[in-house]
């Protein structure tokens, strides 16, 4: 666990680094620069994208991940020069399709709200642009070299964001300029990232291809089913909103998506290197380190996410007294949204374990036919509670599938992710949510913020360290004190 915990410490840093200047971006910036159809249109064509780059991709960065430590060194070349190429499998159909059907594709995406009509090609250009990132930081991470991808993925975009903003706000470009920059912004980050990539690890192109080129490219094809089912259950919502309601309303979805967004930070952090990790002892057999590893996992994301849900809920309040007046009304989607966050944060590497065992083809079917499920709950839900009712549907939808992989996990290899810590941890939540729901400050919502937070932070991580919860968290506390004398 020390590589692990030692890697997602710096990446966490550099993710919440990301996550603060994205809240500047998405809770100031944007909702006090951009009406707010404009920023539901910018909203709208980003979760598109996202939506649109496992298929992109053709699900290479996660076989580039699964495969790669198998092959031996010779083949290297062969294996990594078929992964640059199998994106265009789906990439070059893409664009053809894209090309000569551009009317029809604006129309559909258009019913409800015709500005989105005009920007099906901005959709196509930041999709390609993360589908690459994703190839090269795919190429990074399997030589254990998560920061600097982490960096550009968190923080790069985000600066870049907010600099465009500014210019926006100060008048020295126009919206449409400021639209076609972030298209840019998106293609640059990508050209960044392979550079970085071929300085770690030099491009060599060889056509001479694995042997299981075969198995391979199957993988990469189902691995599509299931990356688009997990960006699906997470993107879906922000795409249909625009098919029902006005697109304004994308906007303050996704302002309360953001926030709850926040609790899943340090999981985003860790993933990026217990992915390979994972990969290797199941590649090596090793069920003991690989039980270790789900545990420890669990337990110190559930520390972590269990704390900033209560920090965002009980704070909610009065951070929403710092927006505009038209973004005030998503406690209820704040609340959904976190709770998927935490549900995901307490099982741990689980994600790691399935799609890089003998068993992901059946968990890649139970994800397309959840991610089916949500779009058939956002049909419903959307035009009968608006936005409220999509982030139901995500809730119940997630919930479902966390369910789902955690009983498989536990049927096809014996392990679970709980233990004592897991219920102490629980029940600490319970005591101090009790404690702190009523206790509000009559100042500013800033100091209120802070104030409140530190309390609570303050008797959670004394909590933490006189019972002795998790090892891990607690040998980190030991050594802050030990340092500050």
């Amino acid at each position: 666990m020390g590589i692990v915990l030692k890697q997602a410490l710096r990446n966490t840093v550099i993710t919440y680094v990301g996550f603060v200047i994205g809240a500047v971006n998405t809770l100031f910036l944007y909702t006090y620069i951009l009406e707010p159809e404009y920023y539901g249109l910018v909203t709208f064509i980003l979760a598109t994208a996202t939506i649109l780059m496992p298929l992109m991709a053709f699900g290479t960065h996660n076989t580039l991940v699964r495969f790669y430590s198998t092959q031996s060194e010779e083949d290297k070349n062969g294996f990594l020069t078929l992964m640059l190429l199998s994106p265009l499998l789906a990439l070059i159909p893409m664009a053809i399709l894209t090309w000569v059907f551009k009317d029809t594709i604006g129309e559909f995406f258009a019913k409800e709200n015709g500005l989105v009509k005009d920007y099906v090609w901005y959709v196509f250009l930041v999709g390609f642009a993360l589908a690459y990132f994703e190839v090269y930081y795919a190429w990074t991470k399997v030589q254990l070299k998560s920061v600097f991808g982490n960096l550009m993925k968190e923080v790069f975009s985000r600066l870049g964001v907010l600099f465009l903003l500014l210019t926006l706000y100060m008048g020295w470009i126009s919206l449409d300029f400021f639209l076609k920059a972030l298209v840019g912004l998106y293609l640059l980050r990508t050209i960044i990232m392979q550079f970085y990539a071929y300085r770690i690890r030099k491009r060599r192109l060889d056509f001479n291809f694995p042997k299981q080129t075969k198995e391979i490219l199957i993988y990469g094809f189902l691995i599509i089913l299931g990356g688009s089912a997990a960006v699906l259950l997470l993107e879906i919502d922000k795409f249909m909103i625009n098919q029902f309601i006005a697109l304004e309303n994308v906007a303050f979805y996704g302002v309360a998506v953001y926030i709850a967004t926040v609790i899943i930070v340090p999981s985003r952090a860790m993933h990026q290197i217990t992915y390979p990790l994972t990969a290797k002892l199941l590649g090596e057999g090793n069920s003991f380190e690989l039980e270790n590893l789900y545990k420890k996992s669990s337990l110190t994301l559930f520390i972590a996410s269990g704390i900033l849900f209560l920090l965002i809920v009980l704070n909610l309040n009065d951070l929403y007294q710092l927006l505009p007046s038209e973004y005030r009304n998503g406690f209820t989607i704040v609340f959904l949204i976190g709770l998927t966050k935490v549900f995901d944060s307490l099982l741990g590497n689980i994600n790691s374990i399935l799609y890089n065992s003998k068993y992901y083809r059946t968990i890649l079917l139970l994800g397309v036919l959840l991610a089916l499920t949500t779009v058939l709950l956002n049909l419903w839900l959307i035009p009968l509670l608006g936005i409220e009712g999509a982030a139901l549907a995500s809730f119940i939808a997630i919930f479902l599938f966390n369910c789902i992989k955690m009983v498989f996990v536990k049927v096809k290899f014996g392990l679970l992710p709980f233990g004592k810590g897991t219920f102490k941890i629980f029940a600490t939540l319970l005591l101090m949510g009790f404690l702190f729901w009523q206790l509000n400050f009559p100042f500013h919502p800033i100091p209120n913020i802070i104030l409140k937070s530190a309390i609570m932070m303050v008797m959670y991580l004394g909590i933490l360290y006189r019972f002795d919860i998790s090892e891990d968290v607690s040998g980190l506390i030991s050594k802050f004190l030990k340092r500050r004398g």
